[in-house]
């Protein structure tokens, strides 16, 4: 059943980088895909968002020598997961998974390009306070529901709810059209924060 005005569907990162051969591959991130074209029917607005980082990111273990993937340093905003190098502007591991229906975006929001702050949220940079435009768009028109799925849920999805329902709006995560890496227990660490702060997990 279509949605009201008032509610948008944000799509988060589905790009080649987070699906199976790319450089970050989400277990199972390309299932998503069909579900989510087919969701997007129910919402008159559509958003997605897109990492879209620079080479040489600070996130990049290999922009720490003697780093490795998946180490966690200390960075000027805090704790920060050590990523391989993945969607790097304008690469095919950037680019949206071809099979997105990405004809029905109203928006595009790109994340992580400030080389020395990395970016899960949809609405804000690592550091907590950077915004990327997204609260400011869906405040003009209107909405106060939003539906997110997409990729990783514990990590991009998650801290896009946190910031959602911290900035007031009414959040569901839509988990069958989400895909996790489950590092370390993130998973199930993810999915208490947003219970707690009062996400609707479907």
């Amino acid at each position: 059943m279509p949605h009201p005005a008032s509610h948008a569907l944000i799509v988060i990162d589905v790009q080649n980088g987070f699906c199976p051969g790319g450089a970050l591959a989400v277990p199972g991130g390309a299932e998503i895909v069909p579900g989510i074209n087919a969701a997007m029917e129910d919402f008159a607005h559509v958003i997605l968002t897109q990492d879209w980082h620079p080479a040489g990111h600070s996130s990049f273990a290999s922009s720490h020598p003697g780093r490795t993937p998946y180490e966690v340093i200390d960075l000027a905003y805090g704790a920060q997961v050590l990523w391989p190098d993945h969607c790097i502007q304008g690469t095919e591991d950037a680019a949206f998974h071809p099979d997105l229906a990405t004809d029905r975006a109203r928006a595009v929001i790109r994340k992580g390009m400030t080389p020395s702050v990395d970016s899960y949220s949809a609405f804000f940079e690592n550091d907590r306070t950077t915004p990327t435009g997204l609260d400011g768009l869906l405040r003009t028109l209107e909405i106060t529901d939003l539906t997110l799925v997409g990729l990783a849920t514990d990590f991009c999805v998650n801290f896009s709810a946190l910031d959602a329902a911290r900035l007031g709006y009414r959040v569901r995560v839509e988990e069958e059209l989400t895909r996790a890496i489950d590092l370390d227990g993130s998973l199930a660490g993810a999915r208490m924060q947003m219970q707690a702060a009062g996400v609707d997990i479907v």
